[in-house]
């Protein structure tokens, strides 16, 4: 494939063809790029499944730390036309994304990132890469190494932040099991909103509480707190933790 790095260059002019509701826009590569700092990620395909979910949830998820950093907006391009990046949109939490959808391919190509991938009926599509572009120069590139297949090592967001700031603070993965009616559950809850946490509550029913509650924490009550990985454990653990 010989993928070019174009570090150093603007980026192709296009314009893509955008379907908002029921009517058509043209949007401009000078629209999405001018007088802009810009992150772009680029994926073979909506709905596939590394960039469904991995690629583009995990760059929506560290948006605020972009934007925390100095970068206006984050694009996810894919050869792809505007009704399919519109129905994937849907399915997806990427509401901090800019979803492109370059249906020809001419932005894809303008980069030297079409491939072919007939082999999988796909046609041309874009190779995996993201990159960091100011005011439509590119500045940086990671793009995925050319062995078979869909790597997925360098053009994920964690890379690509690292590289704007690598002590940037990211959001904390909070999760909350619970079980309905529980003022202990909602007190956590409470107590995790005044310090600043922004968690995912995973309610579980009667049936099997105690069973999944034990296989993941070793404590058959409910709340049970983790937090990056880590297990705080119930209310009483989550008011003693220095979080």
């Amino acid at each position: 494939m010989a993928l070019k790095n174009h570090e150093g260059q603007r980026v192709p002019n296009v314009t893509f063809r955008v379907r908002e509701g029921n009517e058509w826009r043209d949007v401009t590569t000078d629209q999405l790029f001018k007088d802009k700092t810009v992150v772009v990620f680029s994926l073979p395909g909506a709905f596939t499944p590394t960039c469904s979910s991995t690629h583009l949830p995990r760059f929506n998820e560290l948006a605020p730390a972009f934007r925390a950093n100095g970068v206006d907006d984050i694009l996810c391009v894919s050869v792809n036309d505007t009704f399919v990046m519109n129905e994937w949109a849907k399915e997806q939490e990427c509401e901090n994304i800019t979803l492109v959808p370059d249906g020809n391919g001419d932005f894809t190509d303008g980069m030297g990132m079409l491939v072919d991938k007939q082999q999988l009926g796909f046609g041309k599509r874009s190779w995996r890469y993201s990159m960091l572009v100011k005011n439509g120069v590119i500045e940086k590139m990671f793009i995925e190494p050319e062995v078979e297949g869909d790597p997925f090592e360098v053009s994920d967001a964690d890379t690509m932040l690292d590289y704007i700031n690598a002590n940037a603070k990211k959001p904390d993965q909070v999760v909350v099991f619970s079980k309905p009616g529980c003022s202990f559950c909602a007190e956590a809850k409470s107590l995790l909103t005044e310090k600043g946490y922004d968690y995912i509550e995973m309610p579980l029913e009667n049936k099997n509480r105690g069973k999944i509650l034990g296989a993941i924490s070793g404590n058959l009550t409910a709340p049970q707190v983790f937090i990056n990985g880590k297990l705080i454990g119930g209310l009483d653990e989550l008011k003693a933790a220095q979080l």
